[in-house]
């Protein structure tokens, strides 16, 4: 069996509980089939774990992506600007129908819709017609 102690890894990582941390994360990649990077000599997932820390085989910043990875629920994705798309129109009578872009966002306008107008549309709206099937 293998003597790993917390000191042998400590020079490498400071933080105990990032250690514990790291090297829960690093056992739980090896039980998902990821691949050694040093001899399991009978040894469970947790020392092997400990022994790639201990002998710097995986970096502990490495480790540190990939928990910070596997625990992100949302990944942004940057997208390109809508400035650098272009028109897809290939006709000369599509790009004649097409609006003019402008760098003055304030050209543009939406319609509009005010609470009253709204309000007063919802009201006009018939209820639904109840039937006698219903209470039954």
């Amino acid at each position: 069996m293998a003597r790993v102690t917390v000191e042998d890894c400590i020079e490498k990582v400071e933080n105990r509980f990032e250690l514990v941390l790291l090297a829960s994360h690093r056992a739980r990649l090896l039980a998902g089939d990821a691949p050694l990077t040093i001899d399991r000599d009978r040894d469970k997932n947790p020392v092997v774990a400990l022994r790639e820390i201990g002998d710097e085989t995986i970096t502990a910043d490495d480790l540190k992506e990939q928990l910070i990875h596997s625990m992100q629920k949302y990944v942004e994705v940057d997208e390109p600007e809508a400035e650098t798309v272009p028109l897809l129109s290939s006709s000369p009578a599509a790009a004649a129908v097409a609006p003019q872009s402008s760098s003055d966002d304030a050209a543009v306008q939406f319609d509009r819709m005010s609470e009253e107008d709204l309000l007063r549309g919802l009201e006009n709206l018939a209820p639904p017609v109840e039937t006698d099937d219903e209470g039954e």
